[in-house]
């Protein structure tokens, strides 16, 4: 059965101090170098045929600490590019543009020079044919917490708005049976999960 294991880059420095990043190639903190170590066996488990991680140095770092520096970068699972909120503390955008927060991360709202989510999700969906098309059985992605609300939304028609944030390092996966794909594992950790997690 064709299986698309989907996890969240470890903590970056900027998660750390809740500051929104998009596409800003921020690195792992100590602590994220530290999850993705842990999360390695784990995955090594499933044994993945394929391995892709984003390009941005917080995904491409967590893929090699899991055990895979030579995973594939591929671009197209670049995190949502969140264009003038790039570098903005969340509690900041919370307390002065509370609606227009709420409806981005429902996706129905795109900050000034930022990517609306319909796009953003046909960029996943050409990420996630790509993976369904390869013969593994199973594929790993090393991505980060919008891709994959919007692999859910794709995959499984979850709405962004019905899904809680992705935890640092952390394993989702989406299971393709047949037509009918169905999520397997959403959120899983080998310490507590995160539930809270920053975008």
């Amino acid at each position: 059965m064709k299986r698309i294991l989907l996890v969240r880059h470890g903590e970056s420095e900027w998660n750390a101090i809740r500051r929104l990043q998009g596409q800003a190639d921020i690195d792992l903190s100590e602590r994220g170098r530290q999850q993705a170590r842990a999360l390695g066996p784990m995955i090594a488990t499933f044994r993945p045929g394929l391995v892709l991680t984003s390009d941005l140095k917080r995904a491409a770092s967590t893929a090699s600490l899991l055990g895979y520096p030579d995973a594939t970068r591929e671009p197209l699972l670049r995190e949502h590019n969140v264009g003038d909120w790039t570098g903005a503390e969340i509690a900041d955008l919370i307390a002065a543009q509370p609606e227009a927060y709420a409806r981005w991360r429902a996706g129905t709202f795109a900050p000034e020079n930022g990517e609306i989510w319909s796009d953003f999700r046909a960029r996943i969906g050409s990420a996630i044919n790509r993976a369904l098309a390869d013969p593994a059985e199973t594929v790993l992605m090393v991505c980060h917490g919008g891709v994959i609300r919007a692999a859910l939304d794709v995959a499984l028609g979850l709405a962004p708005a019905r899904i809680i944030p992705v935890g640092p390092a952390s394993l989702s996966i989406i299971a393709f049976p047949t037509n009918e794909p169905r999520l397997e594992v959403f959120n899983a950790t080998v310490f507590s999960p995160v539930l809270d997690a920053p975008d």
